[in-house]
């Protein structure tokens, strides 16, 4: 007969071992639903199999360590005890309580394991002795020990399982504050979305991440950037280019409402999916409200399993950051458009206003920006002098038009006047809280660097940068131009006088820039005016 009926599970092999470690012996084990032998003890001899899983059904039903057959020489004890959820083992063995040489009890020891008396007898004498109430005891001790080592496995599950929790959630933190740490105007979705992916890819348990950005306007006509087509970004062995992935989102029919969408093998492995090169996908919009600005996905799992709750919220939150991060760089945008708008209608204004200088607020915008390079200013600076150099002179539209128009000489009077304009631009201006960054420019172009100047005879580093190289910018392209008073001076005459004028009139460091620059400088002013954007980074474009 073979000592082991079925190959047990660790549960059960540890519950035996606290058996033969407290009884000495081995244990039979029964499985106590079905009376079911589920390991025989060596050395110990079979019964009726029938009788038996009967027993130790009714031991298990009873749930208490019991003497089941009490002989004069040894009794047959049953111990039930719970090696699983709703699953109860009943380990059962003989134990001598006493040494006999009569007959009589080796034949009823013999009766109970099914043997000869002189195997009986052989059995007996080898068996360390106990009392029926030590093995009580002793069965009632084990069941603690085996409920205890249950209780902790448990726990230890518990904690493992809380510790991967623990442990995924505070990466999803991680990541989180690590994207919204990036959560500047400045930064561009692209910018946001290549870091984004970078920490997804340790993250998420995910063969490959992509984030698809949808576009925001159509062609060139935007004044700053914006995208104009579909742009993928991708980071691990994502099998998707840009126009198979728009394929899958709209066979899927997402939109910007549809929360994360997870599939998995039951759903992919249908013949009716069209992309066999994913098995596992969690897809989610990246939305504010009903503007929608693309998806972020992840595809086929690294071990080959299901994505789940986890991985769809973690994106989903993710998506929500991006989303709403597109939505306010995309209202940015259009508020930066309808400035642009502003601009232009205002600089057109001038130009009707005194059609003699038209084109040149243009011209000194686009001086005074090349000036700025020359200088290493930044390009947040450059773009604020251009629109600065358009609007220096728009408070000439309160000039009055027989002044402004005047061929000849303008007297004392109408001097002062038109001297007045700066104050009148700061003032039309000022409570256009999006062009607050060129009122210095508009207000001091015309202040000297002796203090000479006007309105507040400002001198040195105490006028505005911006207000210091428009001036020169608005002092050059007066001296080229032509006026219906005269001709515009020559070049080298020019050149005299802003020399002349370094370190009185102008600051010489912007004077010294400008000679640097000179030929690209003469270059421009001979130009058409082109239709630039005030985003003066597309100038290169």
């Amino acid at each position: 007969m073979p000592d082991t009926a079925i190959e047990l599970p660790e549960g059960l092999r540890k519950a035996l071992a606290h058996f033969r470690a407290r009884f000495g012996i081995e244990f039979s084990l029964w499985e106590g639903a079905t009376g079911r032998l589920l390991h025989r003890a060596a050395g110990q001899f079979s019964g009726d199999e029938l009788l038996r899983a009967e027993l130790v059904r009714r031991v298990a039903d009873r749930g208490a360590p019991e003497i089941v057959d009490d002989g004069d020489v040894a009794v047959l004890v049953a111990v039930p005890f719970q090696f699983a959820a709703r699953k109860t083992a009943v380990a059962m063995a003989p134990l001598a309580i006493q040494p006999t040489r009569a007959s009589s009890g080796l034949a009823a020891l013999a009766r109970m394991m099914n043997c000869g008396e002189h195997e009986a007898a052989e059995w007996l004498a080898a068996q360390e002795l106990w009392t029926p109430a030590s093995i009580v005891r002793c069965a009632e001790t084990v069941v603690a020990l085996l409920n205890a080592d249950s209780k902790a496995g448990k726990l230890e599950r518990e904690v493992e399982k809380l510790s991967k929790s623990l442990s995924g959630t505070y990466e999803e933190i991680c990541l989180l504050y690590g994207v919204t740490q990036n959560l500047r105007i400045s930064a561009s979705d692209e910018e946001l979305g290549k870091l984004t992916l970078d920490w997804l890819e340790e993250c998420l348990p995910a063969i490959g991440v992509a984030i698809q950005f949808l576009p925001v306007a159509e062609g060139r006509d935007a004044t700053y950037r914006a995208r104009t087509r579909t742009q993928l970004l991708a980071a691990g062995d994502f099998p998707f280019d840009d126009a198979r992935f728009s394929a899958m989102t709209q066979h899927l029919d997402l939109n910007s409402r549809c929360g994360p969408l997870v599939l998995n093998d039951q759903a992919t492995s249908r013949d009716e999916w069209p992309f066999p090169e994913v098995r596992q996908l969690v897809v989610v919009p990246l939305a504010e409200g009903d503007n929608l600005y693309g998806w972020i996905a992840a595809v086929n799992h690294e071990e080959g399993a299901e994505f789940g709750s986890v991985e769809a919220n973690l994106l989903h939150s993710v998506g929500a950051i991006i989303g709403i991060h597109s939505g306010n760089r995309e209202l940015y945008r259009q508020q930066a458009e309808f400035l642009a708008s502003v601009v232009r209608a205002l600089t057109s204004a001038i130009d009707a206003k005194d059609p003699y200088t038209c084109g040149h607020s243009d011209r000194v915008a686009r001086v005074a920006v090349r000036v700025a390079r020359e200088m290493r200013c930044g390009s947040g600076m450059l773009n604020t002098l251009y629109m600065a150099g358009l609007l220096h002179d728009i408070g000439k539209i309160g000039i009055d038009d027989h002044v402004l128009r005047k061929p000849g000489k303008l007297t004392d009077t109408e001097y002062e006047h038109i001297k007045s304009h700066p104050e009148l631009g700061y003032r039309i201006l000022a409570d256009l809280r999006q062009l607050s960054d060129v009122l210095p420019a508009v207000l001091h172009h015309h202040e000297q660097w002796d203090g000479r100047g006007y309105p507040s005879h400002l001198a040195g580093d105490a006028t505005p940068l911006l207000a210091r190289i428009t001036a020169v910018a608005d002092a050059f392209d007066a001296m080229t131009s032509d006026r219906p008073y005269r001709k515009g001076l020559p070049l080298e005459r020019v050149d005299e006088i802003l020399r002349e004028g370094s370190g009185r009139q102008w600051d010489p460091a912007v004077i010294n820039a400008y000679f640097r620059c000179r030929d690209d400088i003469v270059a421009i002013v001979r130009q058409e005016r082109a239709n630039l954007s005030l985003d003066v980074e597309r100038w290169h474009e």
